[in-house]
């Protein structure tokens, strides 16, 4: 059996695929989290951001919501000379109204997960062109968490991370991961 086709060759995209991709997520600030780094991906390759999600993690404060959502243009102006993350002055601000979001939001864990009533959907791909970019489910959730006042949370970025926090298991059936998580 062989792992799926996209995880390779750098080893840092063979951990990630190994370890953590699609391993059911339930903490709600990891949950958020990933959905943070899933819209700072938009337009860029997910490799882009693992190499950077340590240099994210610090200078986001851990991705403390509740630190995060007192940001201002300081903090703001701050991120953007940081050269450790991707320097999008949308995607910072969408950061720190996301933070605000997720806080208004009772149980973020919760809420994720009930749109799969708890438990991850399992596909049964047998190759990457079977994986959708995005499936109606994906579509209902982005709608949401836009209505929750969510940015960069498009039906397409909303799949990534449905598969990153494994609420979607979409690792290939020939993958030995797809058993396992």
């Amino acid at each position: 059996m062989a792992r799926c086709g996209w995880a390779g060759p750098e080893e840092i995209y063979i951990d990630y695929h190994d370890t953590e991709w699609g391993v059911p997520e339930y903490d709600s600030r990891a949950l958020w989290e990933k959905l943070i780094l899933d819209g700072f991906q938009a337009g860029l390759s997910w490799i882009t951001i693992l190499k950077k999600r340590e240099n994210f993690r610090a200078a986001f404060e851990g991705f403390d919501p509740e630190v995060i959502a007192g940001w201002g243009e300081a903090e703001v102006d701050r991120l953007l000379l940081d050269p450790g993350i991707i320097r999008s002055r949308a995607k910072i601000e969408a950061t720190i109204g996301n933070a605000r979001a997720y806080l208004a939001i009772p149980d973020f864990a919760d809420f994720c997960w009930g749109y799969v009533g708890g438990a991850p959907i399992v596909n049964r791909w047998a190759g990457l062109t079977e994986v959708p970019a995005f499936t109606p489910l994906s579509e209902r959730v982005s709608k949401d968490l836009k209505k929750a006042g969510f940015k960069f949370c498009g039906p397409t970025i909303v799949y990534a991370w449905m598969q990153a926090v494994g609420m979607v298991n979409d690792h290939l059936i020939s993958c030995p991961r797809h058993g396992e998580v």
